[in-house]
Protein backbone atom coordinates (compact mmCIF):
# COMPACT_ATOMS: atom_id res chain seq x y z
CA UNK A 1 0.00 0.00 0.00
CA UNK A 2 2.70 2.46 -0.93
CA UNK A 3 0.08 4.28 -2.95
CA UNK A 4 0.15 7.41 -0.77
CA UNK A 5 3.95 7.64 -0.89
CA UNK A 6 3.94 7.39 -4.70
CA UNK A 7 1.16 9.99 -4.78
CA UNK A 8 3.28 12.25 -2.57
CA UNK A 9 6.27 12.03 -4.91
CA UNK A 10 4.25 12.49 -8.11
CA UNK A 11 1.60 15.02 -7.07
CA UNK A 12 2.04 16.54 -3.61
CA UNK A 13 5.73 17.49 -3.89
CA UNK A 14 5.40 19.33 -7.24
CA UNK A 15 2.25 21.15 -6.05
CA UNK A 16 3.97 22.25 -2.83
CA UNK A 17 7.06 23.35 -4.75
CA UNK A 18 4.93 25.47 -7.08
CA UNK A 19 2.74 27.03 -4.36
CA UNK A 20 5.49 27.95 -1.90
CA UNK A 21 8.24 28.59 -4.46
CA UNK A 22 10.85 26.25 -3.06
CA UNK A 23 14.21 26.34 -4.86
CA UNK A 24 15.32 22.91 -3.73
CA UNK A 25 13.46 19.59 -3.55
CA UNK A 26 14.76 19.06 0.00
CA UNK A 27 12.81 22.13 1.22
CA UNK A 28 9.47 20.45 0.50
CA UNK A 29 7.80 19.42 3.79
CA UNK A 30 7.25 15.73 4.40
CA UNK A 31 5.28 13.69 6.88
CA UNK A 32 7.94 12.58 9.37
CA UNK A 33 5.96 10.32 11.72
CA UNK A 34 2.49 9.61 13.06
CA UNK A 35 2.00 8.96 16.78
CA UNK A 36 -1.16 7.24 18.01
CA UNK A 37 -1.80 7.48 21.75
CA UNK A 38 -4.52 5.91 23.90
CA UNK A 39 -4.82 7.06 27.51
CA UNK A 40 -6.08 4.48 29.99
CA UNK A 41 -7.04 6.03 33.30
CA UNK A 42 -9.02 2.94 34.29
CA UNK A 43 -5.83 0.82 34.07
CA UNK A 44 -5.02 1.55 37.71
CA UNK A 45 -8.00 -0.60 38.80
CA UNK A 46 -7.85 -3.22 36.05
CA UNK A 47 -4.51 -4.30 34.53
CA UNK A 48 -6.20 -6.19 31.67
CA UNK A 49 -7.29 -2.88 30.12
CA UNK A 50 -3.75 -2.24 28.87
CA UNK A 51 -3.66 -5.64 27.15
CA UNK A 52 -6.98 -4.94 25.38
CA UNK A 53 -5.77 -1.52 24.21
CA UNK A 54 -2.46 -2.99 23.02
CA UNK A 55 -4.30 -5.65 21.02
CA UNK A 56 -6.57 -3.05 19.39
CA UNK A 57 -3.68 -0.71 18.53
CA UNK A 58 -1.55 -3.53 17.15
CA UNK A 59 -4.48 -4.63 14.97
CA UNK A 60 -5.11 -1.10 13.67
CA UNK A 61 -1.49 -0.10 13.02
CA UNK A 62 0.27 -3.39 12.32
CA UNK A 63 2.99 -2.51 14.82
CA UNK A 64 3.55 -3.44 18.47
CA UNK A 65 2.56 -0.62 20.87
CA UNK A 66 4.61 0.63 23.82
CA UNK A 67 3.20 1.00 27.34
CA UNK A 68 3.46 4.53 28.80
CA UNK A 69 4.03 4.67 32.54
CA UNK A 70 3.43 7.43 35.10
CA UNK A 71 6.49 9.60 35.70
CA UNK A 72 5.33 10.93 39.07
CA UNK A 73 3.05 9.78 41.85
CA UNK A 74 -0.13 11.85 42.24
CA UNK A 75 -2.15 11.11 45.37
CA UNK A 76 -5.35 12.83 44.14
CA UNK A 77 -5.49 10.50 41.12
CA UNK A 78 -4.44 7.43 43.15
CA UNK A 79 -1.49 7.15 40.81
CA UNK A 80 1.94 5.77 41.68
CA UNK A 81 5.16 6.26 39.78
CA UNK A 82 5.67 3.49 37.22
CA UNK A 83 2.00 2.52 36.88
CA UNK A 84 0.83 1.91 33.29
CA UNK A 85 -1.41 4.81 32.21
CA UNK A 86 -1.46 4.58 28.42
CA UNK A 87 -0.29 2.99 25.20
CA UNK A 88 1.33 4.59 22.17
CA UNK A 89 2.62 3.66 18.71
CA UNK A 90 5.01 5.69 16.56
CA UNK A 91 4.66 4.94 12.86
CA UNK A 92 7.26 5.83 10.24
CA UNK A 93 7.83 5.16 6.50
CA UNK A 94 5.60 2.53 4.85
CA UNK A 95 3.42 1.71 7.87
CA UNK A 96 2.88 5.43 8.45
CA UNK A 97 1.71 6.05 4.87
CA UNK A 98 -0.48 2.94 5.02
CA UNK A 99 -2.13 4.13 8.26
CA UNK A 100 -2.66 7.70 6.99
CA UNK A 101 -4.25 6.38 3.80
CA UNK A 102 -6.54 4.09 5.82
CA UNK A 103 -7.43 6.88 8.26
CA UNK A 104 -8.31 9.50 5.63
CA UNK A 105 -10.04 7.24 3.09
CA UNK A 106 -11.68 4.48 5.15
CA UNK A 107 -11.93 5.36 8.86
CA UNK A 108 -12.99 9.03 8.80
CA UNK A 109 -15.84 8.46 6.30
CA UNK A 110 -17.21 5.78 8.67
CA UNK A 111 -17.71 8.33 11.48
CA UNK A 112 -21.37 9.21 11.90
CA UNK A 113 -22.21 12.86 11.01
CA UNK A 114 -18.61 13.46 9.88
CA UNK A 115 -18.12 16.92 8.40
CA UNK A 116 -14.32 17.02 8.46
CA UNK A 117 -11.45 17.48 10.87
CA UNK A 118 -10.67 20.76 12.63
CA UNK A 119 -8.25 22.90 10.57
CA UNK A 120 -7.15 24.84 13.68
CA UNK A 121 -5.41 22.00 15.57
CA UNK A 122 -1.89 22.90 14.45
CA UNK A 123 0.76 23.61 17.07
CA UNK A 124 2.49 26.57 15.39
CA UNK A 125 5.48 24.50 14.22
CA UNK A 126 3.80 22.48 11.48
CA UNK A 127 2.46 19.52 13.48
CA UNK A 128 -1.21 18.51 13.56
CA UNK A 129 -3.18 16.71 16.26
CA UNK A 130 -6.66 15.21 16.14
CA UNK A 131 -8.69 12.81 18.20
CA UNK A 132 -11.04 9.92 17.53
CA UNK A 133 -13.87 9.05 19.93
CA UNK A 134 -14.04 5.33 19.17
CA UNK A 135 -11.77 2.65 17.71
CA UNK A 136 -14.70 1.03 15.89
CA UNK A 137 -14.25 3.24 12.81
CA UNK A 138 -11.31 1.10 11.73
CA UNK A 139 -12.35 -1.91 9.63
CA UNK A 140 -9.97 -4.30 11.45
CA UNK A 141 -11.78 -3.91 14.77
CA UNK A 142 -14.71 -6.26 15.26
CA UNK A 143 -17.57 -4.87 17.34
CA UNK A 144 -18.14 -8.13 19.24
CA UNK A 145 -14.53 -8.48 20.37
CA UNK A 146 -14.03 -5.11 22.09
CA UNK A 147 -14.63 -4.73 25.82
CA UNK A 148 -15.11 -0.94 25.83
CA UNK A 149 -15.24 1.89 23.30
CA UNK A 150 -12.07 3.98 23.61
CA UNK A 151 -10.79 7.04 21.85
CA UNK A 152 -7.30 7.87 20.68
CA UNK A 153 -5.14 10.87 19.89
CA UNK A 154 -3.37 11.00 16.55
CA UNK A 155 -0.43 13.37 15.99
CA UNK A 156 1.00 14.08 12.54
CA UNK A 157 4.61 15.27 12.83
CA UNK A 158 5.83 17.02 9.68
CA UNK A 159 9.06 18.67 8.59
CA UNK A 160 7.10 21.83 7.72
CA UNK A 161 8.18 25.02 9.47
CA UNK A 162 4.77 26.76 9.39
CA UNK A 163 1.19 25.68 9.94
CA UNK A 164 0.21 26.85 6.45
CA UNK A 165 2.75 24.52 4.82
CA UNK A 166 1.67 21.62 7.03
CA UNK A 167 -2.03 22.21 6.29
CA UNK A 168 -1.35 22.28 2.56
CA UNK A 169 0.72 19.09 2.85
CA UNK A 170 -2.00 17.22 4.75
CA UNK A 171 -4.73 18.56 2.44
CA UNK A 172 -2.89 17.33 -0.63
CA UNK A 173 -2.45 13.96 1.09
CA UNK A 174 -6.22 13.73 1.48
CA UNK A 175 -6.94 15.11 4.96
CA UNK A 176 -10.67 15.97 5.09
CA UNK A 177 -10.46 19.43 6.70
CA UNK A 178 -13.69 21.36 7.37
CA UNK A 179 -14.08 23.98 4.67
Amino acid sequence: MARLKEYYVSTVAPAMMKKFGYKNVMQIPKLDKVIINVGAGEAKENAKVIDAIMTDLATITGQKPVICRAKKSVANFKLREGMPIGVKVTLRSEKMYEFVDKLFNIAFPRVRDFRGINPNSFDGKGNYSTGIKEQLIFPEIEYDKIDKVRGMDINFITTASTDEEAKELLSLMGAPFIK
